[in-house]
């Protein structure tokens, strides 16, 4: 008797953990996110009473179609992120944490990769005696050299040296395809998967190229330096923010990220207060700044300040899950929230507590009206140049910015994902992946959104000016206010 209920317990082990890895298919995943998203994304609602519940439907029932055909976690990956975008383009996201697939992978077998018998040496004199300026080079790209040379009307990238042991002298890196009007490109990563996603190739002056999000410089030919590409790159590849000069007129200060730590921000504030304060026109370049935290620009407004800025709160949707982050800060387990906030916290845990399935508002004043005692003479004119890679806090810090008298702003319309907000995470209950989803509501809606749409410059720099000017073109509107 003993030995049968073993075995029956055993047997009940068995069909349970068949079981649940029977469940752990994409199709589970999906009805997980599914329900989690419904239950807690405090952008839901909104989304189906403004496109409609048959639209969502529709939009499930085609999901679920191709769901079901999913035959790999990336797959899956990329199809769980394609439902959520019907909700919106931002503050969404899905998180595999299982990398079985990828450890399963066949190794790429270089055998028969695609190699080019060159003569570096004859190659580079070539170069040097060339006339006209194209994509045709000696290249850099940590941790690689890559020469690049035409073929017919394309362009085929190939190491020169690497620093890494992945790639050899002579194998193809790149391919630049002219297609039409347009150039299309494939870069090869360190793990020789083919990056086409962003393909846009573009020549920066004379000495810089852009593939997509990759940037090389030129070691061969040596050619003139156009200081506004230098200046360009400079700007973009900064990883830390910096102030520094243009001219006698104009201080840049470059904000590459607002998740930098607020002393990081502030030091580079403080260190250049006095020039900000004597110097004319402020050049703000905060080009593919996503966001990060608030508090993290509030040394900067005060120079901007000339009015009273108003600022529309959000509220929260009560759930059991989402309520659990305010307790994650009482607990620590957030890191960097600070000790003087976990009253508040808890307060707010309470609050929330009391009313599950409302929306609440934890802070007293739905709007809150930020003053200053002093209006600064100078900067008299500030430029804040933006473009689609805004979102988030820096779209709330141009919110903020643009309701001073001072400030304009340069570039193209933002990203827009700053309505719902807050973003909070779960992982899935077979610990395969994690969902992104948010907790807040602005009280904007519907006057005044901004997700899916972005927050439009009040110049817009088309073009026909490329991205390395458009420092120098700010900085011409500003001194001709």
């Amino acid at each position: 008797m003993k030995n049968k209920s073993i075995l029956l317990l055993a047997l009940i082990l068995l069909i349970s953990t068949i079981s649940k890895a029977q469940d752990c298919n994409c199709e589970s995943n999906f009805e997980w996110v599914k329900k989690t998203f419904e239950e807690n994304d405090a952008g839901f609602q909104y989304i189906i009473d403004s496109k409609g519940k048959s639209a969502y439907d529709i939009h499930n029932a085609l999901s679920f179609e191709k769901i079901k055909s999913a035959k790999t976690s990336s797959e899956c990956t990329k199809l769980l992120y394609e439902w959520l975008t019907f909700f919106r383009s931002g503050h969404i996201g899905i998180e595999r944490l299982t990398q079985e697939e990828v450890n399963n992978q066949q190794t790429v077998n270089t055998d028969n990769w695609e190699t080019i018998d060159i003569d570096v040496e004859k190659f580079a004199n070539y170069l040097d005696s060339k006339k006209e300026t194209d994509f045709e080079g000696i290249w850099e790209s940590e941790p690689y050299k890559i020469g690049i040379k035409k073929d017919e009307n394309n362009y085929i990238g190939f190491i020169v040296e690497s620093e890494i042991e992945e790639w050899k002298k002579g194998e193809v890196k790149l391919k630049i395809i002219r297609d039409g009007e347009n150039l299309k490109s494939v870069f090869y990563m360190r793990n020789r998967s083919a990056n086409e996603n962003n393909n846009a190739v573009e020549l920066i002056g004379t000495n810089y190229l852009q593939i997509g999000n990759i940037n090389l410089k030129r070691l061969r030919p040596q050619l003139p330096v156009d200081l506004s590409a230098e200046n360009y790159f400079k700007i973009i590849s900064a990883e830390n923010p910096y102030a520094e000069e243009i001219d006698s007129t104009t201080l840049l200060l470059r904000i590459p990220s607002f998740a930098d730590s607020k002393d990081l921000i502030d030091s580079v504030i403080f260190a250049n207060k006095e020039k900000i304060l004597r110097t004319k026109n402020l050049i703000i370049d905060v080009r593919n700044n996503g966001g990060g935290s608030d508090n993290n620009f509030s040394e900067i407004i005060p120079f901007l300040y000339t009015n009273p800025i108003r600022t529309v709160g959000v509220a929260y949707l009560s759930t059991k899950l989402n309520n659990q982050r305010m307790l994650d800060f009482v607990n620590g387990t957030i890191q960097g929230f600070p000790e003087s906030r976990k009253q508040w916290a808890k307060d707010a845990y309470d609050t929330l507590e009391a009313h599950l399935g409302e929306f609440v508002d934890i802070n007293p004043t739905v709007v809150s009206e930020n003053k200053f005692d002093t209006v600064y003479v100078y900067p008299k004119n500030v430029g804040i140049i933006i473009n689609e890679g805004n979102a988030s806090t820096t779209e709330q810090f141009l919110y903020e910015a643009k309701q001073s008298k001072k400030v304009k702003l340069f570039g193209t319309t933002t990203f827009g994902a700053l309505d719902i907000s807050n973003m909070y995470s779960v992982e899935s209950p077979c610990k395969e992946f994690k969902l992104w989803y948010c907790l807040t509501k602005s009280h904007r809606i519907p006057e005044m959104t901004f997700d899916n749409k972005g927050i439009q410059p009040d110049y817009y720099i088309d073009k026909t000016i490329p991205q390395y000017k458009w420092v120098d073109f700010v900085k011409e509107v500003l001194n001709k206010w």
